[in-house]
C-alpha cells in the first residue's frame, strides 16, 4: 500500500530520499568531527614561525577516542602541538579553542629563567630543556619568569612565538590546561597548499 502510494507521487518519494540522503551526511559529519578528526583555522600569531593565521589544520581525534572507549584521559607526547577548549572561554571574549605545544605533565616542575625552560621530574632531577627534540621550531627567547608544578590531569603549554606577549599561554594567564579540554593533537597543515606538512 505504502509502496503503491510512493509509486503514484514520485515528488513525494524524491523528496522523502532526500531528506533521508541529507540527514545521513550530517549524522556522518557530526560523527567524524566526534571521533576522527576536526579543522581548525589558526589566527594569531602565537605559533609562528611554525603555524600562521589562515594555516587550515586536520586534528586527529582517534587517539582522544581511544582514550575515552579505555575510560581513560589522553595525554599527548611532550612537544606535540595540541587544539583544545579554552578553558577561560566565555562567549563573545576571546579565542574558544587554541593551538599550543606540549611542555610539561602532571606532577612535573616547570622553570622559566634566563629566557628558556627547564622541566624537572623524577627521571631528570636536574632538568632539561623540552624544547630538545621540536627541530628548533619553538622560537627563543622566552619571556617571562614560571616556577609552578603542574596539577594532577594537567598540562602546562607555550605558544611557540614566545617573545613578549605574541602568545597567550601557561606562562601568562592562560594556566594549565585540563586533560578533558583537549581536541586532539594536530596532524597535518592542509593550506596553504605549498605548505603541506605533518606534525
Amino acid at each position: 500500500m505504502e509502496t503503491a502510494f510512493l509509486k503514484r507521487h514520485p515528488m513525494i518519494k524524491d523528496a522523502f530520499s532526500i531528506t533521508i540522503f541529507i540527514a545521513c551526511v550530517l549524522i556522518g559529519t557530526l560523527l567524524i568531527n566526534t571521533f576522527v578528526f576536526r579543522s581548525f583555522s589558526v589566527v594569531g600569531p602565537s605559533m609562528e614561525k611554525t603555524l600562521y593565521t589562515g594555516d587550515r589544520l586536520i586534528v586527529n581525534r582517534l587517539p582522544v577516542t581511544w582514550s575515552q572507549i579505555q575510560n581513560k584521559s589522553y595525554v599527548p607526547d611532550r612537544g606535540q602541538i595540541i587544539v583544545f577548549k579554552n578553558p577561560q572561554f566565555t562567549t563573545g571574549l576571546g579565542d574558544e579553542f587554541i593551538v599550543k605545544r606540549v611542555i610539561a605533565f602532571s606532577g612535573e616542575r616547570v622553570v622559566l629563567k634566563d629566557s628558556k625552560y627547564t622541566v624537572y621530574n623524577g627521571a631528570h632531577p636536574d632538568g632539561f630543556n623540552p624544547d630538545d627534540d621540536n627541530n628548533g621550531e619553538p622560537g627563543s627567547p622566552t619571556s617571562g619568569t614560571v616556577d609552578t608544578i603542574v596539577p594532577s590531569g594537567e598540562l602546562f603549554v607555550s605558544g611557540d612565538h614566545r617573545q613578549a606577549s605574541y602568545s597567550y599561554d601557561s606562562r601568562n594567564g592562560l594556566g594549565t590546561i585540563p586533560l578533558y579540554d583537549i581536541i586532539g593533537p594536530v596532524a597535518i597543515r592542509v593550506f596553504p597548499f605549498d605548505k603541506i606538512r605533518s606534525f
